[in-house]
This record gives structure tokens, sequence and C-alpha cells, in this order.
């Protein structure tokens, strides 16, 4: 609770104070300080000042800056005594409660991409955050709370940014979660082997006068370059403490902990405000702007007035919109322009520029007289790598094999697990129907519940092998080399190259994929980005997928695989270039991608991706395909009888009479999957699927096919999962599901006895689900990311129209060619 939302006449006590710089030295001086306890006396009216008393003298404060005051009620602090005191509770003890409740450190990770900072949020945490080796791949704050020291920790991992302007959605949000959350500590994770960048944004959190501790991650790289790094000196020159960490190994956690909390408690001596030297020139600039923003107490209370004028004076117009609102703006508005001006005629430069140059001018100094590197004329490591796999002819046929590895081998390595799930299913299905008695129960855990959630779970073996190599390609460093090879390849149909990297995310989930689009700096370039990412075949579809090439094609299930996911590609940069000519008429932005050193994985992080990815599909056949299985069963089952289902039985009894007393049991056999085939189509999914199949009947679909393409708007997976209920019509328990798609005929019609699904229709089907309606999550994302329902709804119509399009063209070319 904060002290401006404490009611007239209420004791509270003060359990931390947030705010920085001269506002929070002045509130604590005061006597706002930890443990004092605080009356509140009045509120003045139209959300005025509040009136407190507070060491026997009555104060009054701003709603603005009590709203920095975290405090904690006398009735709260009894509650968490009383769980563990058997005493009297007295003031000292209500005190020392309010002091226990302050002993919680909100923690901000911030760092540069590729520096290590979610892999040291997932060792302290605990958690299973994705690393990848290339930027945005954390694309949203990350939260977790651990206690260690005797103190509960609350971490927040922030987007991956190389500096605090307005230039990324990722440096927006990073400058307003500093803003507006006030953390009590900073982390700032930087890169050992690339101090001198690195170390830009810690200049910037230098200006924000808030107080940080910098992890010096990757310490190992920088020793066995045979550097010398004086930290401790740099740490004081900063004023900033520097502890050296190795977050892959755990090593510095520790410390880095235990820092974090003498900060915290303003115990380090080395914690001290620095200003940059900017220039004299520069400085005079800033002073004049920070007496005119000093003016808006509220605003300077929570932000360092000196970062502001430096915001203003690099023309950051989040920093304008900021102080829109205040009585002063048009002053500081034109005193702003006014000083641009004159810096930018005294230095023939940008003052953007001016203040970038003094940064790194500071930077390089100070590493002058702390570091000592070994001078290495040789290529680097990563330098001979990338000869030959960013090789102008080699790159690419390179890229092509690996990709090719990966999913032959998901499919090679992946059939023998299959095979033990797909029996421990069937297996299972057959003890539940041994043990039951016939019946609706009975029905629903096999031929629903059993057979549908485990037609979809034989396929987490080749989900946790994809993930393998792609967690292995992304924390190596080659990913982003990907990128590189790729760039000329988009940028000939209208897309940057910086859209490859979320393009190869959507190979997992397209929703992370598209947020990840936040990386681009063009507004139209994210925007079309989001478009065709629902062509790539994200992790959903592959059972589909494996389940029809494992059916129809088990001669080239590779090949067959790789095709799909290359088409989906190819698909993607046709529209691409089409809605860039049509569409987006927007101007060519710079392809600016960091190359990372390569680093070999560690079996740790490949694990927790391959985990992570297991039990977001776990969760996904316990969730939503349960539900979509039971949904889709209840829909095959009812209704149970009617007209025509009784006459058909009436005519059963008749003829398995006459079958019984002639000998012919396959004929008996064969009349009930009949009966049982037409008591489905006239249940209610039946309807279901004949009234969509006109629609889909050009494309060689029947009912039973469209109905699990409708099943499948939720999530691909339900797909399988739906044949798995509508195909399970025999008691033949050795059957599996790619035997019955092959075998599955028509039952009536002028196409009777005839295969329903060919080849030429399989690969119509394949082509469907690569390219129609993305799921639920999909177009929600985009809707939110791109701030308009219009984009999402035209994804929905024009994904499904060309699926239907070139599922036709698939279709009828594959019957002339085949």
């Amino acid at each position: 609770m904060r002290l401006s939302e404490v009611k007239n006449n209420e004791t509270v006590i003060i359990t931390k104070v947030l705010g920085h710089g001269s506002f929070r030295k002045r509130i604590m001086e005061m006597g706002f300080v930890r443990g004092k306890e605080v009356k509140v006396i009045k509120n003045a009216p139209f959300k005025g000042p509040i009136e407190f008393k507070i060491l026997d003298y009555n104060i009054t404060l701003r709603r603005s800056e009590a709203s920095l005051i975290e405090v904690i009620s006398v009735h709260e602090a009894e509650e968490q005594i009383n769980s563990s005191f058997d005493g009297v509770i007295d003031q000292d003890i209500l005190k020392k409660s309010a002091s226990d409740k302050g002993r919680i450190i909100n923690i901000a990770l911030i760092g540069n991409p590729n520096c290590g900072k979610t892999t040291l949020f997932n060792f302290l945490s605990g958690s299973k955050e994705h690393v990848g080796n290339y930027s945005g791949v954390t694309i949203s704050a990350k939260r977790a709370s651990f206690n260690k020291f005797g103190f509960q920790f609350n971490l927040v991992d922030l987007p991956g940014t190389y500096s605090l302007t307005a230039y990324s959605p990722e440096e927006i949000y990073v400058r307003k979660y500093i803003w507006k959350e006030t953390p009590d500590i900073v982390i700032n994770v930087v890169d050992s082997s690339n101090l001198e960048r690195n170390l830009f944004l810690t200049t910037q959190l230098i200006d924000m006068d808030i107080k940080v501790v910098c992890a010096l991650n990757m310490y190992d790289e920088l020793l066995k370059n045979q550097s010398n790094f004086n930290y401790e000196k740099m740490g004081e020159m900063m004023g900033i403490p520097i502890i050296p960490t190795i977050s892959s190994k755990g090593k510095g956690i520790d410390d880095l902990l235990k820092k974090a909390i003498e900060v915290y408690e303003d115990r380090d001596p080395i914690v001290r405000h620095i200003h940059i030297n900017y220039g004299q020139e520069i400085e005079k600039s800033i002073q004049r702007i920070r007496v005119k923003v000093k003016e808006n107490k509220p605003i300077a209370d929570k932000i360092s007035s000196r970062f502001m004028a430096l915001k203003l004076l690099e023309k950051d117009n989040e920093t304008l919109f900021n102080l829109s609102r205040y009585s002063n703006f048009d002053e500081i508005k034109a005193i702003t322009k006014e000083e641009s001006r004159r810096i930018e005629t005294l230095y023939n430069e940008d003052s953007e520029t001016v203040i970038t140059d003094s940064k790194y001018g500071f930077i390089a100094g100070a590493l002058k007289e702390n570091l000592k590197q070994k001078v290495n004329s040789g290529k680097s490591r990563s330098e001979k790598i990338d000869h030959f796999l960013t090789h102008p002819l080699l790159g690419m046929p390179i890229f092509i094999v690996l990709i090719f590895i990966a999913f032959y081998s998901t499919f090679t390595l992946g059939s023998y697990p299959m095979g033990w799930i797909e029996n421990l299913v069937t297996g299972l299905s057959g003890l539940v129907s041994s043990l039951m008695p016939p019946g609706m129960l009975h029905d629903l855990l096999t031929n629903g519940i059993i057979d549908g959630t485990g037609s979809v779970l034989v396929f987490l073996p080749n989900i946790l092998i994809l993930f393998f190599f792609i967690s292995i390609m992304e924390d190596s460093g080659y990913m982003a080399r990907a990128a590189f090879i790729m760039d000329k390849i988009m940028h000939y149909f209208g897309l940057h190259g910086r859209s490859f990297i979320p393009m190869v995310m959507g190979f997992g989930c397209n929703v992370p994929a598209i947020m990840a689009t936040r990386t681009l700096r063009s507004p139209s370039d994210r925007l079309l980005t989001m478009l065709i990412i629902p062509f790539m075949s994200c992790s959903a579809r592959l059972p589909v997928y494996v389940l029809f090439i494992s059916a129809f094609f088990p001669s080239n299930p590779g090949l067959v695989l790789v095709g799909i996911y290359f088409t989906g590609i190819f698909i993607a940069f046709l529209v691409a270039q089409l809605f860039n000519k049509v569409i987006f008429k927007s101007k060519e932005t710079p392809f600016v991608l960091e190359l990372p050193p390569y680093r070999i994985p560690t079996f740790r992080n490949v694990l927790i991706h391959m985990w992570d990815k297991t039990w977001q599909y776990l969760k996904k056949i316990g969730g939503v395909i349960l539900i979509g299985v039971i949904i889709i069963w209840a829909l095959g089952y009812f209704p149970r009888q009617n007209a025509e289902t009784e006459k058909q039985s009436n005519q059963m009894v008749q003829f398995q009479e006459e079958a019984a007393s002639s000998g012919h049991l396959e004929q008996i056999h064969q009349l009930q999957l009949e009966q049982e085939a037409a008591r489905l189509q006239n249940s209610y999914l039946g309807r279901i699927g004949q009234f969509i199949e006109p629609a889909m009947r050009p494309l060689g679909f029947d009912w039973k096919m469209s109905v699990a393409l409708l099943a499948g708007l939720p999530a691909k997976e339900v797909v399988v999962s739906t044949m798995g209920v509508l195909y399970q019509v025999d008691d033949d328990g050795g059957a599996s599901l790619t035997k019955k798609l092959r075998q599955e005929r028509y039952l009536s019609g002028p196409k009777q006895g005839e295969l329903i699904i060919s080849v030429p229709v399989a690969l119509g089907f394949l082509i469907f689900v690569l390219i129609y309606f993305p799921c639920i999550g999909v177009i929600a994302t985009i809707k939110n990311e791109s701030g308009k329902l219009y984009w999402a709804l035209f994804t929905m119509f024009y994904t499904t129209v060309l699926a239907w399009i070139l599922a036709f063209l698939t279709l009828h070319v594959a019957r002339f060619i085949l």
C-alpha cells in the first residue's frame, strides 16, 4: 500500500521509500524512514496535498510524493505478527514487523541483447525462460520471486535493449518500467567481452540517478582473452559496484545478491551519483533546461531532471509527450529548441550525436584507465567459423543442410518413442475397455479422452527433437547468421533482414514470434512481418504433418516435411512482396543486426528450452485439447437414436440373425461398422460436417476432414485429436490412426468403395493446414500488437481464402502428375 492511499485518521508504519536523488534524500531527512509511524490528519479537497503527523510534528506532502512511500497498516502488521508471536504486541514489535515487511527488494534486470541477462534470471529464480543468442528473445517483462539471505527478491527480466532512447518498443518499455514501477535496485547485466558497447546503457542509467549494481557477466570469456580489468576501480569511478558473474555456471550470483542488499540498505560506500561531463557547452544547456523541468515537481520526484534534460536535447519525443500536460511545457519546448540549435551550430553535428559521442568518450577514457587487453592480430574463433558458415557461396547450402538434418532427425529418431507411446495408449485403452462395462462413460474414456488426447501425445518426441535442434542453433549464435544469410533474399521480397528472426521463432509458436516483431524499427515492417508469420509452421501443426506424412508418404518423410516448411516460407515471401507493393509502400530501413560471438550451448539451457516446450505441449493436452476432445466426442455421441437409426437397428437385428444362422461373422462385423458410421454421420458433429462439406468438397475433403479443420481453430493439435475421435469406429485395437486414414472409404454414393484420402487429397489437406486460419491466440496477438482489430480480421479472412485456393490447385496438379 502507498501512503497516498491511506484514509484520514489512520495510522500506518513506513516499510520503504521509493523515488530517487534529492527527493529521496529530502524526504528521509524529514523522518520518512522505514519503521516510523505516520498518521494521516486530513486530505485537501480535489485530491490536493495530504497532511501527516510524524515524529510529533505535522507536515504536508503532495499526493504524488506520498505515492512514493510504501506503508503497512497497524492491522496488517498485527496479522503478520500473530502467526508467529504469542506475547503482547507493543509499538516496538509493530515497527519490527514493518521493518521485516521492508525486507522485500524489487529488482529489475536490464542489459543489452546477448549479455546473458535471461540466463541470470533463470539461475536466480529457477525459472525456465527461453534463452536465445540473438536480439529480441525476451519481448516482455518476465517475473519471479525467491527468498535468500533473509530477503524476498521480486525479480523482473526486462527486454534486452541497447539504450534508453525512444527508438524501439523495447527501449520505451524499459524506460517506462523504471519510471512507473521505480524498482529498488536495477541490476545492469554487462557482457564482459563487449564492454564499450554494453557500458553505453550503463551511462544512461547513471544519468537516471537510480540505484544500480553492475553484473559483469561472462567474466570467464574476459579471462580467457587474457584481459586485465580493474572492475573495482571502474566501479568507484562510476559510483556503481561491479560484481563478476558467470550466470551460465552460477558463479558470482550470491555475491551479486549480497551486493544488491548492501546497496538497497545504503551500506555500500562505492554508491554515489556522478555526473558524466558532457563538456562545458552541453552542461550549460542541460542546466538551463533542468531549471524549467524541476518546476514540475511531480515528474522530477520520480525521474531525474538531468536525465530528462538530456533526453530533450536528444529530441526524444516520448519525453516531450510526458511533459506536454505541464503548465510550462511551451517554455521547456522553446528553451530545448534554442539550446539544440546552439549546440548544433557550435559542433556542426546533431545534438543527439554530440551527446552520444560524449558518452562513448567517457567510456573510452574509463576503460583506457582500467582495462588492459591482449593485442590479438589474428582472426577470432567466431571470424574463422563465419568464414565458412556465412560464405557467399557455401552459406546458403550449409543452412539448408542443417535445416534438413533437423527435420530428418525429427522423423527418424522420433519414430521409435512415437511407437512406444502409441502402444502405451493402445494398451491403456484396451485395459480401460476390459475393466468397464459398455456405456456412455466407457465410450467417453476410450474413444474420447484416451484415443483423442493419445493421438496428440504420440507426437511429443517429434516436437522435443525439433526444438533440440532449434535451441542449439539459437544458443550457439548461428540463428543470427541465418538472418544475415537470408537478408538479401528477404530484401528482394520486400522484407527486412531482421524479420527473419521472428519468422524462425514462428516455427516454435506464432504468438511470441509476432511479439518479437517489436525489434523491427519501422511500423510498416512490423505489421508486414506480423501478417506473414502465420505461414511459419508452428509446433502445433507438426502433429498434423507427422500424422499425414506417416500415413501417405512413409518412404520420404523428412523430405516431405522440409518441403512443407519451405513451402510456407516461400508463400510468406510471395505474400510479403504482394503486400509490400499494394498495401505497404514504406521507405527502406537499414539492416542492422548484431552477430554475437559463437558460444557452446550449455546442456542446462538446451534442456530448459526443450522442457519449456514439452510443458507447454502437455498443458495444451490437459487443457484446450482435452476440452476440445470432450466437446467433439459429445457432438459425435449424441443423438443416440432417431427414426433412421431405429430402422437401421431393426434391420441389423434381422441381418444378425440371418448371418449367425449361416455363420457369416464377417458380415455381422461389417454391418456393425456401417451402422456406427451411419450413426456418427447423423450425430450433431456429422450434421455440422455435412453443412460445411459442400464448401470443402472441391478440395476432396469429406465431412470428417472438414470437422477436424473446423475444430482446429482454437489450436491446431485439435485437428489430430478430432480425427482420433472420428476414426475410432471399429474395435480393432491394433489399428493405428494412420492405418485408418489410409483405409477410409466412401460407404455410399457414386464413389462408394473408393478411398477418401488419396495422396493428392493428403497433399491438399497438408497445404490447407499450413496456410488456413491461425489459432485464436495468434489472432488476438496480432490485434494487440498492431493496435487494430482490422488487421486481425484481415488475417483470418485472407489466410483461409488463400488456403482454399492453394489446396484446390495442389489437389488438381497432384492428380494430373500422379
